[in-house]
């Protein structure tokens, strides 16, 4: 009896081993397997994106997409990372300087006294001084092709988007800090609250016209393009992003568990 056990004791410890080298054999051969077919540039990892650190304010994803600006000129196009809290994305040269000033022309017969959303009423503020003029939803065959890139880049469908809205800034105006969600139903009970919001920079300015984020989180001083001594006073604090024809940036009012994201404040 003690013979027996002994055997099948035997029997158990050898199995055992039979499995540990089958397994060592096949992970060996898919490690050659893995080199063979870097080797032969089958396998290859991605190159056409810089490596992105996430949460580092430094982080930038370049790709090798060009837009056209006339027969010779071609500009590079790349989306930076600016902050994850709120979370905002700025679009190098998204839009081409034609365009640019196209929707400048188109919208320059309607300009009128920008306006706000107060107490249920739309009505003028002594805290939005600007002008502007609003572009009816696929209003023509430019505006389309805009709108098609919007919602590529941001994953949301042109229908559950706004029409543009074209804004003008004298010296001097402004629109005082605020958010872009609105907690009153009222306000939300025609197509719901506005999850992000992406502003389209139609015009290179000498001085000022920054968008500021003063509670966004994060060492902004860090980053590449923060230069204090090139910033208006009131850009000064937070994070805040100088305004270049073609640019475009994208922040996102609510976060991804679409509760409101109070970073997400500017002005």
């Amino acid at each position: 009896m003690v013979k027996a056990r002994h055997s099948r004791v035997q029997k158990s410890w050898m199995t055992r081993w039979s499995w540990v080298f089958l397994l060592s054999v096949l992970t060996m051969f898919m490690f050659l397997l893995i080199l063979l077919l870097l080797a032969l540039h089958l396998l290859s990892m991605p190159t056409s994106f810089a490596p992105v650190q996430h949460n580092h304010l430094n982080s930038i994803a370049r790709n090798a997409s060009y837009i056209s600006e006339g027969e010779d000129e071609q500009r590079e196009q790349w989306v930076e990372i600016l902050s994850w809290e709120p979370r905002a994305f700025l679009y190098h040269n998204f839009l081409t300087k034609d365009e640019c000033e196209y929707l400048i022309n188109i919208a320059k017969p309607n300009m009128q006294r920008s306006k706000v959303l107060k107490s249920g009423m739309v009505k003028t503020s002594s805290g939005r001084t600007s002008f502007g003029a609003f572009l009816d939803r696929g209003v023509d065959k430019t505006v389309r092709k805009i709108e098609k890139r919007i919602a590529d880049f941001t994953h949301i469908p042109v229908e559950n988007g706004e029409g543009l809205q074209i804004l003008h800034y004298e010296v001097g105006q402004e629109y005082v800090g605020h958010h872009d969600f609105f907690v009153d139903e009222n306000y939300t009970a025609n197509g719901g609250d506005r999850i992000a919001t992406m502003l389209m920079y139609l015009s290179d300015v000498e001085e000022g016209g920054e968008t500021v984020f003063p509670d966004a989180k994060g060492k902004l001083r860090s980053v590449p393009w923060w230069n204090i001594n090139e910033l208006s006073y009131c850009a000064r604090k937070g994070l805040s992003i100088k305004p270049k024809m073609g640019n475009a940036l994208l922040f996102w009012n609510m976060r991804p568990d679409a509760t409101y994201d109070p970073s997400s404040f500017h002005g």
